[in-house]
């Protein structure tokens, strides 16, 4: 689970250093093809089927248009925030979907979880700090990026058995570059690339696949409720990450509240995870746990 936070994180870290070059539409189409072409050889190599019964279904388009809004708001609003502040709200993910598992999937939660969620939320406000000085509207793409993470995830778990994890992850990097390619002339236009732009969104692809790959492993071979809360790993790195190659560092409003969300993460999954939550939580399907889909 750490080493895929950090392929995450490297990811998110080579896609923001092109951002000054490439618009996100550009950025989107490049990466998805690479990854897509990798996806495909990988499917190829286990000998397994792309096409599946069931992968057009209504949960599988949810989690597919979930996925897509979130990476096109995501990599929008890293362009223009610091690495850190973006991860930092983007670990509100765990709380949007038990928020999101009790509102609308009927999911019984205490008081304990209702009151971590609030507390969680509040961490948010910390750092996104409406009406201040400061924020600004991509603060708010990053807390849409939230919101439909959330759906995606909870439209993942009303997905059938019988549709396999790699069947969607084509489908969803599939449409991701389709729509990157939609989005390059609205945004901008195509611009020329020279070799070092290309080997970087090359790199961030394997990063992006690498990170996808580790959490299956980890999700299916590890303890999820000793191996979930290392996702907030991803925070670490991007403290470390933005430090080194942008000169960032998020201010003490910002670690406060990230404290809070990780605390507050932490805290709702070590309940969900306790005796006669179990089975649910092992029920939870890898994809589940990314912070950070796509971007």
């Amino acid at each position: 689970m750490s080493l895929s936070m950090a392929a995450f994180t490297i990811n998110d870290t080579l896609t923001k250093s092109v951002m000054d070059t490439l618009n996100t539409g550009q950025i989107m189409f490049v990466r998805g093809a690479v990854i897509l072409a990798g996806l495909l050889v990988y499917l190829r190599v286990l000998r397994r089927p792309i096409l599946a019964k069931g992968m057009f279904s209504a949960p599988v388009i949810v989690r597919t248009g979930g996925e897509l809004a979130m990476t096109v708001l995501f990599l929008g609003a890293l362009a223009h925030l610091p690495l850190a502040n973006a991860t930092a709200v983007l670990q509100a993910v765990p709380l949007a979907v038990a928020l999101g598992a009790a509102l609308y999937l009927g999911e019984r939660v205490g008081w304990r979880r209702w009151t971590a969620i609030l507390i969680g939320f509040c961490g948010v406000l910390l750092i996104v700090r409406p009406g201040l000085a400061g924020f600004n509207a991509y603060t708010l793409m990053v807390v849409g990026a939230v919101i439909f993470a959330a759906v995606r995830d909870l439209a993942t778990r009303r997905i059938v058995a019988t549709v396999p994890s790699l069947t969607i992850s084509a489908l969803t990097a599939l449409t991701v570059t389709l729509t990157g390619l939609v989005l390059i002339v609205p945004l901008g236009g195509w611009t020329p690339m020279d070799a070092s732009v290309v080997v970087i969104l090359m790199a961030a692809a394997g990063f992006l696949f690498a990170g996808y790959l580790f959490i299956v492993m980890a999700m299916r071979e590890g303890d999820i409720g000793f191996v979930a809360p290392f996702r907030y790993t991803a925070l670490l790195w991007a403290l470390i990450l933005g430090l080194a190659f942008f000169g960032e560092f998020p201010d003490t409003a910002t670690l406060a509240g990230a404290a809070i969300v990780v605390g507050t993460g932490i805290y709702t999954l070590y309940r969900e995870s306790r005796p006669g939550r179990a089975r649910h939580a092992a029920q939870r399907p890898a994809a589940a746990s990314r912070p950070a889909p796509g971007a």
